[in-house]
């Protein structure tokens, strides 16, 4: 076989050099998966559709933990074999640049979390369901995939399981039947995903609709804690309001959030959903600006997605100006009274963390998000509101369900307001050293100038 159409086992990300894969990009993913409850038993087979970048006589996916039992290419019979976390396939005849196939891998065993540097990630049992929350690495732990952010791809996940279950998942449910004491749930995710960004969660959960102005919106949760969830989701349609005048048209039809009856960490955002711990509600708004940090991502991170681990800022700084931003709008501090809050506790903490190009270890340290979200404060006194509010529109505008670098938003930011902002970035994401803030904004709290909220989907 001629290695050079052996595709690489890495798609090259020098955080995560073991996840993804080379020679291809994802165009579809359907799985149609059984799970066992209590054997924690799951049987799966993935359809995907993928499209060679080059020539192929070898092309390997991400699967942890579960067992491939059988594969086919375009039909066809494939020889494949597995080991440390790869799937490596060898079809029939090899694949043709440019030309699109369709690989069927049939699967099974006891899904579990892998152990990485950031803790376990992906298939979680709870102590009654399942939980999956795969950032930045877990997406293989229950499914065969190309791992990472840049390999987007469609869904289609049909999920059987014990019928006294409710199975939420990504994208809009296009079926629910039961059949035999057995609930099955398919849905249908159409925009580009990113693999970390498919999430599953199987509960015993109430479902409450809200109302969420052009899009539709549930919230899942325990009944036992639904006063608390009431009270603590209320400011949900507003917050999507405030975000799209911000940001500019919420990217997606539908958002979901989950409850679940275990105490999370932390919550984690997915593609249109978001999954919070009972420890995160308290009916009194304890947690308000984790809920504005997951509502953001919708627009940070998974419809605008990184291009590579590196430039996390864009997803976690920008969500946590988000936070910023609505607390201003909400009548509680100000975004520039928060940014001088945080500014000052950065001051007294190690400055050894370089946010354009923080490292693996530090991709998800708390320093990253906040002066990220310092950053851009920073330059939004740099621009002024409208010039600023005008690019972050523009932004989640042109790079709508892709995905992009930091170098993208320097060279949109420069070629929007025609100036050369290359020392400003430098110093903020590129320098250990933390730039002071300029003076405070004359009057915070209401973007000057702003235009009202657009409400168009899609």
């Amino acid at each position: 076989m001629d290695p050079a159409e052996i595709g690489a086992d890495t798609a090259g990300d020098a955080y995560l050099p073991h996840s993804g894969n080379g020679g291809y990009l994802t165009v579809s993913n359907a799985l149609t998966l059984k799970y066992r409850i209590a054997r924690n038993r799951l049987d799966g087979v993935a359809e995907l559709r993928l499209r060679a970048s080059r020539r192929l006589a070898q092309f390997s996916l991400d699967l942890v933990g579960l067992t491939a039992s059988r594969v086919r290419v375009d039909g066809r019979k494939a020889e494949f074999r597995q080991s440390q976390g790869k799937l490596r396939i060898t079809p029939v005849r090899p694949i043709e640049p440019g030309s699109t196939v369709g690989v069927i891998v049939e699967y099974g065993g006891a899904p579990r979390p892998r152990r990485t540097r950031w803790g376990t990630i992906g298939w979680e049992e709870l102590d009654d369901g399942v939980l999956v929350a795969s950032q930045p690495s877990g997406a293989p732990t229950w499914f065969p995939c190309n791992d990472h952010p840049a390999d987007k791809a469609s869904y289609r996940l049909r999920f059987e399981t014990d019928a006294a279950y409710t199975v939420v998942a990504n994208g809009e449910l296009v079926e629910h039947r039961i059949v035999g004491g057995q609930g099955i749930w398919t849905y249908e995710q159409r925009e580009p995903t990113s693999s970390y960004l498919l999430m599953l969660q199987v509960g015993r959960y109430t479902r409450r609709s809200l109302a969420f102005d052009g899009a539709e919106c549930a919230v899942f949760f325990p009944r036992a804690l639904e006063r608390e969830v009431r009270a603590d989701f209320a400011d949900l349609p507003r917050m999507l309001e405030v975000f799209e005048e911000r940001f500019g048209p919420y990217p997606f039809e539908r958002y979901a959030v989950v409850v679940t009856d275990d105490e999370l960490e932390i919550p984690l955002e997915a593609q249109g959903l978001a999954v919070f711990g009972s420890n995160h509600v308290d009916g009194e708004g304890g947690e308000e600006r984790l809920i504005a940090h997951e509502l953001a991502h919708q627009w940070f991170g998974n419809s605008v997605g990184v291009a590579r681990w590196q430039d996390i800022w864009l997803n976690e700084g920008f969500c946590c100006y988000a936070e910023w931003l609505w607390s201003d709008a909400a009548g509680q501090a100000s975004a520039d009274e928060l940014a001088r809050h945080h500014h000052a506790v950065l001051a007294q903490l190690p400055a050894d963390l370089l946010i354009g190009d923080p490292g693996p270890s530090y991709m998800f340290d708390d320093r990253l998000y906040k002066r990220g979200a310092l950053t851009l404060h920073a330059l939004r006194h740099e621009l002024g509101d409208v010039a600023f509010f005008d690019l972050l529109r523009e932004w989640t505008a042109t790079k709508r369900h892709g995905s992009a670098t930091t170098a993208e938003f320097i060279d949109l930011a420069d070629a929007r307001t025609h100036r050369d902002l290359g020392e400003f970035f430098e110093s903020w994401l590129y320098h250990p050293a933390l730039p002071p803030l300029p003076a405070p904004v004359p009057a915070p709290g209401e973007i000057r100038g702003a235009p009202g909220a657009s409400r168009g989907r899609r």
